[in-house]
């Protein structure tokens, strides 16, 4: 039920404007609870759950798990999307802002920097039940994972980027 709740918050705040007739789109903690379990264990995935139009514009939700053994590297999306983190569970150190370091395009995505880390950025342990706003344009790292993480991801797309499903 909370994680219904937050959807419905999440949407509340990117809701448009102009009074419209629609419905809602409903992601249930049993099909997220399926769908994160169905991850690949041995890498990062990070993919969507469902991504609505919501009138103008798009909200994508995404199930990712995060593995101990794979920090992976640091990211900055070049769009204006913001990524808004529900951690579900398993804790670990974020890093925002700052600049990234040894910059290089990423490889399957034009619209993404990677990079080896973040320096002067704000770190904080995140832990499960931890919200985290992360604006485009933001670099972002995990710099420690103490246990694997379970986690959402609601991205508010105002460019329309993200395919619908």
């Amino acid at each position: 039920m909370r994680y219904i709740s937050l959807v419905l918050v999440c949407l509340a705040f990117v809701a448009p404007a102009e009074s419209q007739h629609r419905d809602a789109t409903d992601v249930l903690h049993g099909d997220i609870a399926d769908f994160i379990d169905a991850l690949p264990r041995d890498q990062v995935s990070d993919r969507s759950i469902r991504v609505v139009d919501v009138g103008g514009y798009r909200v994508g939700v995404y199930g990712v798990f995060r593995p101990k053994e794979f920090l992976g590297g640091a990211n900055l999306h070049r769009v204006q999307t913001t990524e808004i983190y529900y951690i579900l569970s398993g804790a670990g150190t974020l890093v925002t802002g700052g600049e990234l370091t040894d910059s290089v395009a990423a490889p399957n995505n034009p619209t993404s920097l990677r990079g080896s880390g973040i320096d002067g950025g704000s770190q904080r342990r995140i832990v499960a039940g931890d919200v985290v706003v992360i604006p485009g344009f933001t670099a972002h790292w995990w710099s420690e994972i103490e246990q694997d993480i379970e986690y959402l991801i609601f991205r508010p797309d105002p460019e329309n980027r993200l395919p619908l499903k």
